[in-house]
């Protein structure tokens, strides 16, 4: 763990479950806790850029829906309606331990092209350097099948390559990967560290994803090939529990961590 305690520039991606309660609207407790504990981290001297998912639960939430749309339209309507109301809560959570946030939105067409990346790796260096929080999500209002990422954890993982990250930490709904279903099988094990992404690795992703969620845990092993291919450390960890992204940076044995061979 001596790697993700060092670990300077790290990007954190927050799922949908863990900002919302099941009904789509804003679990506001664990919020607020993530939020102070993220903005401690950055008070440390640690670079921070967030990955956000939930602009399309949010909106669900915001207007009593209970269903996620499968129509393309609708989504979109719904993301901008949630996306909303997820900058505004940032921005007000994050100003009362005075950091300011910024808003990324990205599709998967500008990082096709060289001059895009440079683009956009320039502005979040200049962010940094404004000691502003940045916080990304994919623009799902103009996104079609063709732009889109499809979820956030791959979204994360381009991030953290593009930027150079030291760390990815993939906040979720269980606190690591495990050899089967824990929900399911009473005998699974949680993996510790991952050094290689194999077919027993993989066959572990027995796979359940929420009605307002996209993704799942393939997505994420998806995110540590992502890292494996360039270079830095991915931690798959539980946000039932803020505090344990202090535990995880104190060097404690928590989640499960993609280690890098360096």
């Amino acid at each position: 763990m001596k790697n993700v305690v060092k670990a300077k520039k790290i990007v954190i991606k927050i799922g949908t479950s863990t900002l919302t309660h099941k009904t789509g609207n804003i679990n506001i407790r664990r919020v607020e806790h993530l939020v102070k504990i993220i903005a401690d981290l950055k008070n440390s001297g640690r670079d921070i850029i967030l990955v956000s998912s939930g602009a399309v639960g949010v909106g669900m939430g915001k207007l009593g829906l209970d269903k996620k749309p499968r129509d393309l339209s609708q989504k979109q309507a719904l993301a901008a309606i949630g996306q909303c109301e997820l900058m505004y809560l940032y921005d007000k959570l994050f100003g009362e331990y005075n950091h300011n946030v910024a808003q990324v939105l990205i599709t998967n067409d500008v990082i096709s092209e060289k001059e895009d990346i440079l683009k956009i790796t320039n502005t979040f260096d200049k962010l940094l350097k404004y000691n502003v929080i940045p916080i990304v999500n994919e623009n799902d209002t103009v996104s079609t099948e063709e732009l889109e990422f499809g979820d956030n954890d791959t979204l994360s993982a381009v991030v953290s390559s593009i930027i150079k990250a030291d760390l990815l930490v993939i906040l979720t709904d269980i606190d690591g990967l495990y050899t089967d279903n824990p929900s399911k099988n009473k005998d699974a094990k949680r993996i510790e560290v991952v050094e290689e992404i194999t077919d027993d690795i993989i066959s572990c992703c027995a796979d359940t994803v929420n009605n307002l969620g996209t993704g799942g845990m393939i997505t994420k092993i998806k995110a540590g090939q992502i890292a494996f291919e360039n270079n830095f450390d991915m931690v798959i960890l539980s946000s039932k529990d803020p505090n344990d992204l202090y535990s995880l940076f104190d060097g404690e044995n928590k989640g499960t961590l993609f280690k890098v061979r360096k």
